[in-house]
Formats: structure tokens, C-alpha cells, sequence
């Protein structure tokens, strides 16, 4: 019992932490566009969650070999952070000098973004829950369900509390290239190509 406890707390703790990633990428995806557009991408990004949490953990098993994925992963987020950080700079520019007409996001390219995203965090994601819930199957789908309604919850926040602070933006992207950046280290420890102090192994 003791054990299905301490399990249990782990799952949901990993969900709060990795759902947090996923929210602040996808917010400030939404966060560039009208009420409208901002949920219907927001919905995007729960439904790619989803999506991509249950194809990771139906092949859970295969996937803790393939550890060049995060690296793939982590690239992939820095080009996501670079990405945002034009959208910021051309919003920026629009606020300052609204006669100049700045090039908008376009809808399409925000909601591949956005599966983009899912994919990498929804691995990272799928492998941290598979890998506390230590064979209960029962705790793994409630972590990847818990995952997807926090991603949820948490998005549309964002998308909403950027809009009127700007600098949440700036934070959310620091943050998402940390992720990005853990998750290349990871990959390339995994692989043996990296070395690093086991002190430090477990940020990895």
C-alpha cells in the first residue's frame, strides 16, 4: 500500500513538472492569436498530447533503447525557442511602431509547432510515467490521462496571462530551451558519448 502511495505521488509529480513544459510551449504558441484561433490551437495541443502519449505507450518497452530521440527532441525544441522568439520580436516591433505591418504567425505553421512540441515533451513524458509506474498498468494510463487535462488547464492559462505579460513569454522560453538543452545532454550520457558527474545524472 505504502508503495502504491509513494508510486502514485511520483506520477502525478512528473505530470505537474512535464505537463508545465508542454502548457508554456503551446501558450505562448496561442498567445499570438484572437480568442478564437488561440483555443482552437490550444485543442490542437491536447489532442496531440493525447495522441502522441498513447502511440509512446503502446511501444513504451522499445523506446527507453532509442535514446538518440532526445537528442532529436532537444534539437527540435531550441528550433521551436527560435522560432518563438521572431514571433515575440515582430509583436514587440508592431507595439512600438503599429503604421509598420509586421508579418503575423501563420495559423498553420503554429498548430505544427505545436505537434512538434507534443511529440518531444509527450515522450519525455510517457518515458518519466512508464518508468515510475514500475509496471501498474492502471497508474500509467491515470498518469497519461492526469498529463493530458493539466496540459490542457494549464495552456489555455497561459495563452491567456501572456497576452497581458509580455515578459512571462521571455520566461517561458528560457525555460523550454533548458528542457531542450537536458534533453540533448540526456541523450548523448545514454549514449555514452557525453560524460558527466552522477551527482548531476539525475537532471538528465
Amino acid at each position: 500500500m505504502i508503495e502504491e502511495g509513494i508510486i502514485l505521488l511520483q506520477i502525478i509529480f512528473i505530470d505537474i513538472i512535464l505537463a508545465a513544459d508542454n502548457a508554456i510551449i503551446i501558450g505562448l504558441i496561442a498567445a499570438n492569436f484572437v480568442p478564437k484561433y488561440r483555443k482552437q490551437i490550444i485543442l490542437w495541443g491536447v489532442a496531440g498530447a493525447l495522441v502522441f502519449k498513447v502511440i509512446f505507450a503502446i511501444f513504451a518497452t522499445y523506446l527507453f533503447e532509442f535514446y538518440f530521440i532526445k537528442i532529436l527532441g532537444g534539437l527540435l525544441l531550441i528550433w521551436i525557442v527560435n522560432d518563438l522568439r521572431k514571433d515575440l520580436v515582430e509583436k514587440k516591433n508592431k507595439a512600438k511602431t503599429p503604421l509598420i505591418k509586421s508579418k503575423s504567425p501563420s495559423y498553420i505553421h503554429s498548430i505544427y509547432k505545436v505537434l512538434f512540441a507534443d511529440i518531444t515533451i509527450s515522450f519525455d513524458n510517457v518515458i518519466g510515467v512508464v518508468g515510475a509506474a514500475k509496471g501498474y498498468f492502471g497508474f500509467m494510463i491515470f498518469g497519461l490521462v492526469l498529463s493530458v487535462v493539466l496540459t490542457g488547464a494549464l495552456a489555455t492559462y497561459m495563452a491567456n496571462y501572456i497576452q497581458k505579460h509580455i515578459w512571462i513569454a521571455y520566461v517561458g522560453l528560457i525555460l523550454i530551451l533548458i528542457v531542450g538543452l537536458q534533453l540533448i545532454i540526456g541523450g548523448l550520457v545514454d549514449l555514452e558519448i557525453l560524460k558527466i558527474n552522477e551527482k548531476f545524472i539525475k537532471y538528465f
